[in-house]
């Protein structure tokens, strides 16, 4: 299982050509890209898409290109003439109202997208090429840095839940003592407040047996262990299953709470503050797994 969390850097050269890739990783519930690429290069976020999501699940990724040209002959550029039309026609009317137009080639040729690098066919596809190989070996450095940080996480969650295990059955055992002792309790008290009058005894106690099955966690119990067992299932698997973690830890967390809504007991309560601290830690090292 692999973490979300992570670095990867490929480079391809050729030909007097460099061209690298960086993708920096971090958790996301899906897949999200950002790509950040040099103008003209807009091209190859359709196969830089294709390659990542063939290999990564989850996560939010930049991915940053950057390309260097050595070669005495490199390609053209070519002058949006339309657009540098646009802008003078603009400065001209500004000029018309009372502005200065100060206006330079300059400042012109700064403009965004007015000047565009043209590739051939040939260049792109041989660009492409550069590409492919620096993605690929970006994508595999960035994995074998997400799956061995996943290892980590996964043997400290494995840590925790081991944790979570014993002090629910530190709760497991304390809990008949507590609703013996619950019910010894309200009997006396029935029984005190009803002094003088008959009361049916079989009934009183059915009553008792009534309220305290109220306060039994048993169920609780179970389903908590349930869910430490399908931890133990989920976590070896290669598989992306973060989802399923999660949603795992918020059922854990719920019946926690349960427990300690129903427990009146000063030593289950300090289980229960114990258990919800390891199961916040679980839930933010989830999150982080693909």
């Amino acid at each position: 299982m692999n973490s979300m969390t992570g670095y990867g850097k490929g480079i391809a050269e050729r030909n007097e050509r460099k061209l690298t890739i960086e993708i920096k990783s971090v958790n996301h519930r899906f897949l999200d890209l950002l790509f950040k690429l040099p103008r003209g290069f807009q091209f190859a976020e359709d196969r830089l898409r294709k390659l990542i999501s063939e290999k990564i699940v989850r996560g939010h990724l930049e991915v940053f290109l950057t390309y260097e040209d050595n070669r005495a002959e490199k390609t053209a550029l070519s002058l949006d003439k339309q657009l540098a039309k646009s802008y003078l026609d603009i400065a001209a009317e500004l000029e018309s109202i009372g502005y200065n137009n100060d206006l330079t080639v300059s400042a012109v040729l700064r403009t965004t997208d007015l000047v565009k690098v043209v590739q051939s066919e040939d260049d792109e596809a041989a660009i492409i090429e550069l590409i492919t190989e620096a993605a690929v070996s970006a994508i595999e450095n960035l994995t074998v840095m997400r799956s061995t940080e996943g290892r980590k996480l996964v043997a400290d969650i494995a840590d925790k839940i081991n944790a979570i295990e014993k002090e629910l059955e530190f709760i497991e055992q304390r809990a008949p003592s507590v609703a013996e002792e619950y019910r010894e309790k309200l009997r006396q008290r029935i029984a005190e407040a009803l002094s003088g009058v008959e009361v049916d005894e079989a009934k009183l106690l059915n009553e008792v047996a009534f309220f305290v099955d109220k306060f039994n966690i048993d169920e609780e119990i179970t389903r908590l262990k349930g869910h430490i067992s399908h931890y133990r299932e989920i976590l070896p698997q290669e598989s992306p299953t973060g989802k399923q973690l999660d949603f795992l830890t918020q059922e854990a967390f719920r019946e926690v709470n349960t427990i300690g809504s129903k427990c009146n007991d000063a030593e289950i309560t300090k289980s229960v503050l114990v258990l919800k601290n390891l199961i916040e830690m679980v839930r933010e090292q989830v999150q982080n797994l693909e």
